[in-house]
């Protein structure tokens, strides 16, 4: 019998988040490019400079709906007639805002990418805005409010930044409007704004997948190079300010058997030193099931499901003005709701006295950069995280360099950046639950003022 020889195992490729290149159009559109052998799934995103804080007073929620109204018509469509093009170029076309701005996303076969460029510059260069899609578009806006007021984690969501933000902030308002500003919202305003904020020279196209045969400077000019617009008007951000005295407001659901909790504060963005060292710390803390949080409050005590803690980026301007916000979330069963928070703030008091271990460390940092070549195996991914970078105005390599800044995070650094990130006494608490049930026994912990609110 012959036997073949043992196969030896190549020499590991070292993986680093792809780089784009760099181009403007003549109108001014800025366009990030990154090819990618086999992906044939193109993702194109558009960033415009229309920020939440640009919205008319009173009219919280009209940049939604006019994300939502780019698909919904052009000068050469009807609403039917492009949702028709965009299913026979096997496209997807997705739009939301956000407080940096709006973001528009296509992915298309490789293949059809140039009639659906095309079909997406009509949508940025020529909207409709028809009296009639803009009124059902925001019938759809107001029915979707009662069920997210119902939905016991965005009912604490909106709770928490309105505690935190001062109320003329508008991050202290839903991100898609209220019922009485929506309902205010008609074709004219959405054209106001899109007029205002929506142009080339203040946008960002980024175009990612595998471009093999795709003259994409031609095909670019053809398409989005046909957009016009004057040139931007100068932005004025207001400046990020958060009250986070260590309190807990109780939505009260008589009734709940559950509790939902969001507990949270304000700290550094992306553009702060110690963005890197948060991520590894908050990961060690409620990153994944074996972290600190469900150690304790899942597989000891059987509280819940799971908790987790996370920072998400609000708003990141290079000037330092930029905040994120840091939070624990989860959920927990009624009648250990006061146990619950009692071991959980037990965690943070531990986690404060005797910091991470290197053990922690060293499984974060595994986790955090060791599935970075799985979570960009698709062209979106890696569009996304490159549309992010632009709204947040980091550089085009920042992603790449913050896997080895993560890699170079030692235990000591990661503790004292997670402890600074959740002190026990300068968190927001909101429970959505039963307050004839949880009041009591929250009100023992200590843990600052208790209120109670409806809704």
């Amino acid at each position: 019998m012959e036997f073949h020889p043992q196969p030896r195992p190549g020499t590991p490729r070292v993986w680093a988040f792809p780089a784009p290149e760099r181009g403007r159009l003549d109108n001014g559109l800025t366009v990030l490019r990154s090819h990618r052998p086999g992906q044939q799934v193109v993702a194109v995103d558009i960033v415009l400079d229309a920020p939440l804080d640009a919205e008319p007073e009173g009219l919280d929620g009209v940049a939604t709906i006019m994300a939502r109204a780019l698909s919904e018509g052009t000068d050469k469509h009807t609403a039917e007639e492009f949702a028709a093009e965009l299913e026979r170029c096997g496209a997807t076309l997705d739009a939301h805002a956000d407080h940096p701005g709006v973001r528009v996303s296509l992915e298309v076969p490789a293949s059809r990418l140039p009639k659906a460029l095309a079909l997406l510059s009509d949508a940025l260069r020529a909207p409709a805005f028809a009296d009639d899609e803009i009124d059902r578009l925001v019938r759809n806006r107001l029915d979707e409010i009662p069920h997210e007021t119902a939905n016991p984690a965005r009912r604490a969501a909106k709770q928490l930044y309105a505690e935190l933000f001062p109320a003329a902030s508008r991050m202290s308002r839903p991100r898609q409007g209220t019922e009485e500003t929506v309902a205010r919202i008609d074709s004219a305003a959405v054209r106001a704004f899109y007029e205002a904020h929506v142009r080339p020279a203040s946008a960002t196209a980024v175009v990612v997948g595998d471009l093999t045969g795709i003259d994409l400077d031609a095909l670019l000019r053809d398409t989005l190079g046909e957009w016009t617009g004057d040139a931007p008007r100068p932005g004025t951000a207001s400046p990020i300010t958060a009250d986070d005295r260590g309190r807990v407001v109780i939505v009260d659901r008589p009734g709940a058997v559950q509790t939902q909790l969001l507990i949270g504060r304000i700290g550094p963005d992306r553009h702060d030193s110690v963005w890197p060292a948060q991520v590894v710390g908050t990961y060690c803390l409620g990153g994944t099931l074996t972290s600190r949080l469900d150690r304790v409050l899942r597989e000891e005590k059987g509280y819940t499901y799971g908790v987790r803690s996370f920072g998400q980026v609000l708003r990141s301007l290079p000037d330092g003005t930029g905040a994120a916000m840091l939070a624990i979330s989860g959920s927990v069963d009624t009648p250990n709701t006061g146990p619950a928070l009692d071991d959980l703030w037990k965690v943070l008091r531990t986690l404060a006295a005797e910091g991470l271990t290197d053990a922690e460390r060293d499984a974060a940092v595994h986790n955090l950069v060791g599935v970075a070549p799985l979570k960009y195996e698709t062209a979106a991914s890696v569009a996304d995280t490159l549309a992010d970078q632009v709204e947040q105005h980091l550089p085009d390599d920042f992603q790449a360099q913050l896997y080895r800044r993560l890699d170079a995070t030692g235990t000591v650094e990661a503790t004292a950046a997670v402890v600074n990130a959740f002190p026990p006494d300068r968190l927001v608490t909101v429970l959505v639950g039963d307050a004839a049930q949880i009041k009591a026994p929250v009100e023992a912990l200590g843990l600052g003022e208790v209120t109670v609110v409806t809704g």
